[in-house]
């Protein structure tokens, strides 16, 4: 079975996360906090009801609106947001190794509608 979710806009990066957390431990952690409420937003209206028991593979397509972050400030916090927030709505038991069995980013270009699109694919695969 596969799944599918789309956040709107933009994540902050890695880089922003990291300076935020430089300042106060405090401003690092509603920055996650404010994101993963963003994420958990999207999930309720595009997933709900949806509880995944099996190893997923999930992929990860970042449309960004120009090219001035690269492709690991994009991808890492986001993922990272996404990832646990998809436990924390139940849609998956958990996000370690025998639940999460690996994850791909695509990098696009859209100026006028960025986004985030997330596939979650259910795998026979263990995630030993």
């Amino acid at each position: 079975m596969e799944y599918r979710f789309v956040i709107p806009g933009r994540l902050p990066g890695l880089n922003e996360y990291t300076a935020a957390n430089r300042m106060s431990p405090y401003k690092g952690s509603k920055m996650k906090k404010d994101s993963e409420s963003l994420v958990l937003w999207q999930l309720k209206r595009q997933l709900s009801g949806v509880h995944i028991r099996r190893p997923v593979l999930l992929r990860f397509t970042w449309y960004e609106k120009d090219r001035r972050r690269d492709h690991d400030n994009v991808s890492s916090f986001g993922r990272k947001v996404i990832q646990d927030a998809l436990v924390k709505s139940g849609v998956l038991r958990d996000d370690g190794w025998d639940d999460v069995i690996g994850f791909t980013d695509t990098f696009r270009l859209d100026r006028k509608n960025p986004r985030i699109e997330v596939t979650i694919d259910e795998t026979e695969e263990a995630g030993d």
